[in-house]
Formats: structure tokens, sequence, C-alpha cells
């Protein structure tokens, strides 16, 4: 399967409800690489660079996320930037 590598924005009530940690928690299920952060915005960015399934996995559980969560749009663009070797969780831009 080829490898993806996509850049999301999560936007809707994302932020104080534990969006960070639940994906965080999904990408530690899968061979993925990546990361993840709140910005000034309200929105949640991640990049997420797999397997193209389990790429799309993960997007998928954006447009629901944790329980708390209210989401009205996930914007995918595809990433461009440096490689990267393992997933974290970046601080607020």
């Amino acid at each position: 399967m080829p490898e993806r590598a996509v850049r999301v924005v999560i936007s809707g009530r994302v932020q104080g409800v534990g969006f960070r940690a639940f994906i965080a928690r999904e990408v530690a299920r899968r061979q993925v690489v990546g990361w993840v952060r709140n910005r000034r915005n309200s929105t949640v960015e991640a990049v997420f660079i797999g397997e193209q399934d389990e790429v799309q996995d993960l997007v998928a559980l954006c447009h629901d996320g944790p329980g708390p969560a209210d989401v009205s749009e996930v914007s995918v663009t595809e990433y461009v930037g440096p490689a990267l070797t393992r997933f974290t969780e970046l601080p607020t831009e």
C-alpha cells in the first residue's frame, strides 16, 4: 500500500475537549508519524504520514473527534514539508 502524507485542519468546538490527546491515542495504534497541535484561531491542525489506509482512518476519525467535540469542518490537503520520524504533540501556534 502506498504511503500518504496529509495536513488536516479541524474546525468547530475542538479545543478544550481532549482532541489532541484523542488523536495521539489513535495514532499510537497505527504505524503513522506526524504531529498535532492547537492553533490560536481555535482549530486543531495535524499531519499524518503513513500507509494510505491508516491515514484515511485517522482523517475519518477527525470528523467525529472525542465525545465532547463538535466538528464543523475537516480540511485535508497534501502535506509538503520536512520528513518526520515519530508522532508528537506540538505547542499551540
